[in-house]
């Protein structure tokens, strides 16, 4: 997908995510950082009602034009591009429902089609729900395929995490635990390691060094404690150097997470989701960011939840927030200027 434009700045759309959790806040702290505004052309899609019940939260006024078109944004003049298509009251905070699910959906869809269209370089969502999206109707597990879809995209994507410098993949994601050492196949991790390589690369990182996790307590410990290490990992490892891949491992996952913090690795890629998220967001919840790599478009989102246990209370730290769009800006930016060399 080429650039939706050649101008210095980047389009940006938000999509409003779930309106029961702490989204609409952490949107109308993100929109009072002006200085950051400045630096896209940026059009948010919702409804104004509930960001207007998210300001109320957040204790801010949010300065945005009502347009419906993103050609009406420019930089540090946001629009708001509002379908009008969910009245707050008819949300029970701090619960997962399918009309909350369907608002943060179609708003993404919106989002996405503009992105098919190639009239935006980027996209941001405020956090989702996954079983809201699963109860308004979408037929995965997450949102990432449902977006492929949209896209008509057929290529590999993951979700992908980053902490300042510090980047986690995964081999399986929202999946079962007991089902994850059958999903484990040769392939399926080298064109893990293929994928990580290549989204670290589109990040601006040249030659992404990769560490590969095991599945096993001690890596396997040679096979006293499973056996997926020596007959899948590590020979997707090997295929991987193979192809000229910088990537190592298998290594025990519960100490690869040092080698990477003290800057051996820039990536951590894992076979399962929590063996990368309980360690970025231990060291460093507040500013954790997911990526949806591999997309024809950036995609960044907040790494946390909805917080539906702190919604309403006006204490949601929208550190992450701020992150995601930052992220996104230095990808948007990467990639415009790529494509004007």
């Amino acid at each position: 997908m080429t650039q939706a434009t050649s101008d210095k700045f980047p389009r940006i759309a938000i999509a409003m995510g779930d309106p029961a959790g702490i989204s609409p806040e952490l949107l109308a702290r993100l929109l009072a950082r002006s200085e950051l505004l400045k630096r896209a052309s940026v059009a948010v899609i919702g409804d104004r009602r509930v960001l207007a019940a998210g300001e109320k939260v957040a204790g801010l006024q949010a300065d945005l034009s009502e347009a419906d078109d993103i050609d009406q944004a420019s930089p540090g003049k946001p629009v708001f591009i509002d379908l009008g298509h969910l009245d707050p009251s008819a949300i029970t905070m701090k619960e997962a429902s399918a009309a909350g699910g369907a608002f943060a959906i179609r708003n993404f869809k919106e989002a996405l089609l503009l992105a098919k269209q190639q009239r935006i370089d980027g996209i941001m969502f405020t956090p989702f729900n996954k079983l809201a999206l699963k109860k308004a109707g979408n037929p995965y597990p997450d949102e990432i395929r449902w977006a492929a879809d949209i896209l008509d995209w057929q290529g590999e994507c993951s979700e992908f995490n980053r902490l300042d410098d510090l980047w986690n993949a995964r081999v399986t994601s929202h999946e079962p635990l007991r089902e994850v050492a059958g999903l484990l196949t040769r392939q399926r991790v080298l064109r893990a390691i293929e994928a990580t390589a290549e989204t670290l690369t589109a990040a601006g990182i040249a030659r992404p060094r990769i560490a590969v996790a095991g599945l096993n307590p001690h890596a396997g410990e040679g096979g006293l404690f499973g056996n997926e290490e020596i007959d899948v990992i590590a020979p997707a490892v090997a295929d991987a150097q193979g192809r000229q891949y910088s990537v190592e491992g298998p290594f025990p996952a519960d100490t690869v997470w040092i080698k990477a913090r003290r800057g051996d690795y820039d990536v951590v890629l894992t076979m399962y989701h929590d063996q990368g998220q309980i360690a970025l967001k231990l060291l460093g919840f507040e500013r954790g960011v997911t990526i949806l790599g591999g997309m024809p478009v950036p995609i960044t989102t907040p790494a946390h939840g909805t917080a539906y246990d702190i919604a309403g209370q006006g204490i949601a730290d929208p550190t992450a927030t701020i992150k995601a769009f930052e992220t996104l800006l230095a990808l948007t930016s990467l990639r415009m200027a790529r494509s004007a060399a």
